[in-house]
């Protein structure tokens, strides 16, 4: 009996040490919510206010299901309520932790409700390429984005559209002229040499996976552009 007892407390110290190297190569150092599947990104930049215990989040189901913190809330009423949430903050941040398989339609309902709430910075919270044997959680990471309803009239931001192409990778547009995903970078890079600013108008189809609008999220951020989703047709 006293060697079977040995046998257990050995592999229950096994499982205690190796839990936390896991969680943190899989997950951000986070405050408790609803758990989803981030989007995966190179270029976002770390984000610890989303750990505070007072941060607003709101959570975005692979089945389309929208939380404020872990409690269930309609879109309708998701506006008037992170309203009033950040009425008295001098930062009105809000952060988004979609599903990375949910329709992006679904996220739109929220960035619809942010924008009607005049949420000052809005942040998509995301996973970490990094990984690490440490046990120490690493703080959260997203990427800074805006809310436009339509496309400004003579605007000189660049438009980039992202459309479904079925089971192959997104279709994208510059401008209306399509490019491969592998140059639009280097084509965004090309066209912010003549504009005072660095702005992307970004169009995407709601029944795109929230992922891919993310990963051409990320890769505008990378070339130092703002990046503002458009919820309406231009």
């Amino acid at each position: 009996m006293n060697y079977q007892l040995e046998v257990c407390l050995v592999a229950l110290t096994l499982i205690t040490r190796v839990t936390p190297s896991v969680a943190a190569q899989s997950q951000q150092a986070m405050q408790k919510g609803i758990s989803v599947e981030l989007p995966v990104t190179k270029n976002a930049v770390a984000m610890p206010d989303a750990d505070q215990g007072d941060a607003v989040i709101v959570s975005v189901t692979d089945g389309g299901g929208v939380y404020l913190g872990v409690n269930p809330i309609s879109p309708v009423a998701l506006a008037e309520t992170v309203k009033r949430g950040l009425a008295n903050r001098t930062e009105k941040k809000l952060y988004i932790k979609a599903d990375a398989r949910t329709p992006y339609a679904n996220v739109l309902k929220v960035l619809d409700a942010a924008h009607t709430a005049d949420v000052e910075a809005l942040n998509l919270l995301t996973a970490q390429r990094d990984s690490s044997e440490s046990e120490t959680l690493v703080p959260p990471k997203g990427l800074e984005v805006s809310v436009g309803l339509r496309l400004p009239s003579r605007s000189e931001a660049i438009v980039v559209q992202v459309l479904n192409s079925g089971p192959r990778k997104p279709t994208l547009k510059v401008d209306d002229e399509n490019i491969p995903w592998a140059a639009l970078q280097s084509t965004l890079r090309q066209f912010f040499q003549n504009r005072k600013e660095k702005v992307v108008l970004m169009k995407a189809e709601g029944t795109l996976p929230f992922a891919d609008v993310v990963d051409v999220t990320d890769a505008c951020r990378s070339t130092g552009a703002k990046v503002v989703l458009l919820t309406q047709e231009p």
